[in-house]
């Protein structure tokens, strides 16, 4: 039975544990402050950072979703530990040795997350210590063709697996581990003859998480009987998700942090390629697409104020890399950063360029990035013939969504002038064809949410209770100007900021229904501006506004084009904001004749300093 953690111990853990340090290691924080770091919430999506961190109190603390604590129940909640699997990890990150109660006096890791990260660690250093010998001469030749020496395989802890059935399963039995932990690192696989290595004849990549432990391995084939795959990885386990992990982010994330730059390539040997030509900034995922949980990992350090963050993404000429990089493109507004592919001349990836060409010819190639939307319209236009003017066209015409899809409304006119060189048209045609295709993306996004909503009109009861939603007037001025403002903030998100909107949806409206969809607007910000704001809406409203909502998304605006629409837009949210104003001044003016100047002096006081802010803010609101 395990041993309970002595209550002195777990404060020692906490009293020598520097919250900020921790949570530095996953965040990027910032001083916010008196005594204060802030940095992006690694708990929940947003865009503006408002998880904050107060060393003095050892306690952080997120003003957007809410979550608080200290460094043990950060840990618990980021790694998904148990208390006592959380206070195991901080006294191992700092070298202090706990004592368990209830157990003799046995001082032994209790957690199996801490023995497989432990199996992790001895296998990485067996792999390693192989690495020399002379059967694995094939391994160091792998290296050495690929322009890797000996100091560089010993930077990034490259080791071999021996290609003899069972020689890490032995030599880790041999140090204490269990056939039970063993199986769950997934270091051995158990078959009809017993216990056997999964990886065997390989090259050995070790991969890291953020906080440097070895959570899991990436193995290359080198002979030829081998019949497994070239790569092969780490399976699933309570410490490694391939869906979470990127390679060499132990390396990077302080140069990502510093440089607000990350390179993302497509394997180990590209990272090393990189790091080695001075890109240190350079990851990698691990036999899985680029996806969501990737970009948040990433997000956390891309929070600068002061310089454009930027992605850039290096991918191979063939059909799969391209097929990546629209992928790629897809995912480029959830980054907080710009987006950027980096080709290699002729085709060559990170790796095969240094071997070729040398360090810098590796820099060059991530200098020479160009954006992505660039790249992607390219690829659009590439497949028509554009010496015909029906190739020009239908060129025009494939190339529209990639434009009307960039979130930055100031970008979109650059890109219009820049398709409309590359096909020959005129630029007045290719704003027509992307003003088609913003209308077509709204229209196909409300029709898309019809047909998972299924719509029909519910079954009339003359029995029920009134609804709390009364259908709203459309004729009355105040409620059909509030239908107007919903509209924009659905339809129109490059008319507004993201405060704008939250300060519109939380006192805005007076209609029951407005008022439901306004606050299921102010539910969904951490999804603003992105193809996903419209269903989170949807999803945080009762069934019966699902038909309002999509009349609201739907409803044709008075614009004849995108900056029309804008215009529109930003009319509609400053008579919107303007009317917010006069709505918190009168409710102030109201609070101040309630309140007795002589016996509630500093009540007083306050709101008349209220009120002389809000009356300047409405005064600059109708001025601008």
């Amino acid at each position: 039975m395990a041993g309970k953690i002595r209550a002195r111990d777990i404060e020692e853990v906490k009293a020598r544990t520097n919250i900020a340090d921790l949570v530095g290691e996953y965040v990027q924080l910032k001083p916010a402050g008196v005594g204060s770091l802030k940095g992006l919430c690694p708990f929940h999506d947003e865009k503006s950072p408002s998880f904050t961190v107060r060393p003095s109190d050892g306690f952080y603390k997120c003003f957007g979703c809410g979550e608080g604590g200290d460094a043990i129940k950060f840990v618990q909640q980021l790694e998904k530990l148990t208390f006592t699997e959380a206070i195991e990890k901080l006294a191992g990150r700092i070298s202090f040795q706990l004592t368990y109660e209830e157990g003799g006096g046995q001082q032994v890791d209790h957690g199996l997350r801490n023995r497989i990260l432990a199996a992790n660690l001895a296998a990485a250093e067996f792999y390693q210590q192989q690495l020399p010998k002379p059967e694995s001469e094939v391994g160091r030749d792998f290296l050495k063709g690929r322009g890797f020496d000996r100091a560089a395989a010993e930077h990034f802890g490259i080791g071999f697996a021996p290609k003899a059935w069972s020689e890490l399963y032995n030599h880790l039995k041999s140090t204490g581990f269990t056939d039970d932990e063993l199986l769950a690192a997934a270091l051995v696989t158990k078959g009809d003859r017993g216990f056997y290595d999964k990886f065997r004849g390989r090259l050995i990549w070790p991969i890291r998480d953020a906080a440097n432990a070895v959570i899991g391995f990436g193995a290359r084939k080198l002979f030829d009987d081998d019949n497994g795959p070239k790569y092969l990885n780490s399976s699933d386990t309570l410490v490694y998700h391939k869906s979470q992990v990127l390679y060499g982010i132990d390396l990077a994330k302080k140069e990502i942090s510093k440089q607000q730059q990350v390179v993302v390539v497509e394997g180990y040997t590209d990272v090393m390629a990189c790091h080695l030509a001075g890109i240190t900034t350079a990851v990698a995922t691990c036999g899985t697409a680029f996806g969501d949980d990737h970009i948040r990992l990433l997000n956390r350090m891309l929070t600068s104020d002061t310089k454009p963050a930027e992605v850039i993404f290096t991918f191979d000429p063939d059909a799969a890399g391209q097929k990546a990089a629209m992928r790629a493109y897809n995912d480029s507004g959830k980054f907080n950063a710009q987006t950027f592919v980096a080709v290699g001349p002729d085709g060559l990836d990170p790796c095969d360029l240094r071997s070729a060409r040398g360090d810098e010819a590796v820099v060059e190639m991530i200098s020479k990035r160009r954006p992505i939307y660039e790249f992607a319209l390219k690829q659009k236009i590439a497949p028509f013939d554009l010496s015909s003017v029906e190739g020009r066209v239908a060129a025009a015409r494939a190339a529209a969504p990639v434009i009307s899809s960039i979130r930055d409304a100031a970008m979109r006119p650059a890109y219009i002038r820049e398709l409309a060189g590359w096909v020959g048209l005129e630029v007045g045609e290719i704003a027509g064809l992307v003003e088609v295709s913003a209308k077509q993306s709204r229209s196909d996004a409300v029709n898309s949410l019809r047909r998972d909503q299924q719509l029909v009109p519910p079954p009339i009861d003359e029995g029920a209770e009134p609804s709390a939603y009364p259908a709203v007037n459309l004729r009355d001025p105040i409620q059909m100007f509030e239908r107007q403002v919903l509209e924009v903030l659905i339809q129109v998100p490059e008319s507004f900021t993201r405060e704008q909107a939250a300060r519109i949806v939380l006192s805005g409206f007076s209609a029951p229904t407005h008022i439901a969809i306004g606050a299921a607007i102010e539910s969904s910000l951490d999804h603003f501006g992105t193809a996903r704001f419209l269903p989170e809406v949807m999803g945080a409203l009762p069934d019966e506004l699902h038909g309002v909502l999509l009349e609201v998304a739907g409803k044709e605006l008075p614009a004849i084009d995108q900056d029309g629409l804008i215009r529109y837009g930003r009319g509609v949210i400053s008579k919107a904001t303007a009317s917010v104003l006069m709505r918190e001044k009168n409710e102030l003016l109201a609070a101040l004749r309630r309140t007795d100047a002589d016996l509630e002096p500093q009540t007083y006081a306050e709101l008349q300093r209220q009120l002389v802010a809000i009356e300047k803010e409405r005064r600059e609101a109708t001025l601008s």
